[in-house]
């Protein structure tokens, strides 16, 4: 190739910053959903390698041959869901659900009905189902204020001066921050054994229909909701005609064959794409797709260094874990409370998925995420069954 040809030095930038801000602003929450679940730190691990390199090695294959940026990312709110489930479930039983919901999405790719009935759900419901796993995590941040009242103080006035100051860098920015205080009071480490390079422990799935219910379908609900299908959304307003199909079905696939390593969930990035997808990553817009490349290429240099990336955040103390995995969940509760009231006449269904998801209830061994989602089902049917019968 001539040197004519090369990606021009923004395109470097816009991916290695895409890449900083996909992985640092939310490994921390893909940690604590490992820890929830019982995961033992090499499995976290794995489920962070295993991620990078269902980002990276599909990612730059993807961009190359459909020459369009195809940036993918791990299912941050996928991972909220999990963080915030009770039932206990155990690792291999959610590594189960990991992969009924890495089917389920290569059937919304294959079929295209599916992918159309899935456009239907009501965005006040999903939103609002995305809104109440969220909550949880936000409220957390605060309650470390009691306990260390520095650390938090401070890293919230971290966060607030960097997103009116430079908005992208606010997590980097806090995830600095954090590790020079943690390094000061000397609370920075690595599990015991923690070798250089990242690693894949498989483990054998099991399968529970309450894991399916409670985990797998929510799990896939919002991926495909406020992941897949907002990536669509990033593509087209670039320019590009992304094959929709072809994009969900290679996310789940790539979801379902890495799931007995931890990978929860890979699909179409949002706001990285965003950084990706735009002039500012490279001029000419049939060459942009180098920039996919570029980003997918770094992410297997992540997965290849996993290991200890990984192991500072299974080290950290709890309320640094929460203090950070709060903040990063900020921006996109906020975007959920906004998108659960847009439609007026969705927003008591909207409201009471919200409060029946972020309740926590478990009915039945099954999870409140999806008595959320019933709960709203139910309200717009009987609004919309009231309102035709009148």
């Amino acid at each position: 190739m001539s040197s004519s040809r090369l990606p021009p030095p923004a395109s470097f930038s816009a991916a290695a910053v895409a890449t900083v801000i996909g992985f640092g602003g939310t490994v921390a929450l893909i940690v604590q959903a490992g820890q929830t679940l019982g995961a033992s730190p090499a499995q976290i691990i794995s489920m962070v390698t295993a991620l990078c390199l269902g980002i990276g090695l599909p990612g730059a294959v993807l961009s190359w041959r459909l020459k369009i940026p195809v940036v993918l990312a791990w299912s941050t709110p996928g991972a909220a869901l999990l963080a915030a489930s009770t039932l206990g479930l155990g690792w291999s039983t959610a590594v189960g659900a990991f992969v009924i919901a890495g089917l389920l999405m290569v059937l919304t790719g294959l079929v295209p009905a599916l992918g159309r009935l899935a456009e239907r759900i009501p965005a006040a419901v999903a939103s609002a189902m995305l809104a109440g796993v969220l909550l949880p995590f936000c409220l957390k941040l605060f309650l470390v204020f009691p306990s260390d009242m520095g650390l938090a103080a401070g890293l919230l006035a971290v966060f607030l001066i960097m997103r009116r100051v430079a908005a992208a860098w606010a997590l980097p920015a806090v995830l600095v921050a954090a590790f020079a205080v943690l390094a000061l009071r000397g609370q920075v480490g690595l599990p015991a054994g923690t070798g250089l390079f990242g690693e894949l422990s498989p483990v054998m799935p099991a399968f529970d229909w309450k894991a399916a219910i409670s985990l797998a379908l929510p799990l896939y609900l919002v991926t495909l909701a406020s992941q897949n299908l907002p990536g669509l959304v990033v593509l087209r307003a670039a320019g590009y005609a992304p094959p929709a199909g072809k994009l969900i079905f290679w996310g789940g696939l790539t979801s379902t064959v890495l799931a007995p390593f931890g990978a929860h969930g890979v699909n179409l990035a949002a706001i990285t794409a965003a950084i990706c997808t735009g002039p500012e990553a490279h001029p000419d817009q049939e060459r942009r797709w180098t920039v996919g490349v570029i980003y997918g290429l770094i992410y297997l240099i992540v997965a290849l260094f996993a290991a200890p990336l990984a192991g500072l955040f299974i080290a950290m103390p709890t309320g640094a874990l929460a203090v950070i995995t709060g903040l990063a969940l900020i921006a996109p509760l906020t975007g959920s409370l906004t998108g659960m009231m847009s439609v007026v006449e969705d927003r008591e269904a909207a409201v009471l998925t919200f409060a029946a998801t972020a309740s926590g209830v478990a009915l039945f061994g099954v999870g409140s995420a999806f008595w959320g989602l019933a709960v709203g089902f139910v309200a717009l049917a009987a609004r919309r069954w009231i309102k035709t019968r009148a």
